[in-house]
């Protein structure tokens, strides 16, 4: 029988390509150094893989609202992206989503008006 961590393997390697994407999202806490509590992921209960699937929008679908999602960057005035930081965004905007870097509130404004 395989282990749980296989079988979220498997389901991202073949669901990773075409029309979808998943990615692997670990959740849970941690002490640091001093003791204290860290939450890490997205967000205490959230699903083991997250992603997006492209949708075509066709035309018994108009009138209906899609949900676009949105991936913002935010860097300092110097900051830059690393290489990863960098695929994460083109491959949202390919999947027709929302993504961008925002150094300030006006550049995330744009992001999502435009």
């Amino acid at each position: 029988m395989a282990s749980e961590q296989v079988i979220q393997q498997e389901i991202r390697l073949a669901c990773g390509r075409g029309d979808s994407r998943l990615f692997r999202n670990n959740t849970g806490v941690l002490q640091d150094r001093n003791g204290r509590p860290v939450q890490f992921g997205l967000a205490k209960g959230s699903a083991d893989l997250i992603g997006w699937r492209t949708r075509l929008i066709t035309e018994d679908m108009v009138g209906q609202q899609v949900a676009v999602f949105t991936s913002i960057e935010v860097k300092s005035a110097t900051g830059r992206l690393r290489p990863e930081q960098q695929q994460w965004l083109e491959a949202v905007q390919k999947a027709g989503g929302i993504a961008g870097v925002a150094r300030s509130v006006d550049d995330a404004l744009l992001l999502v008006t435009e």
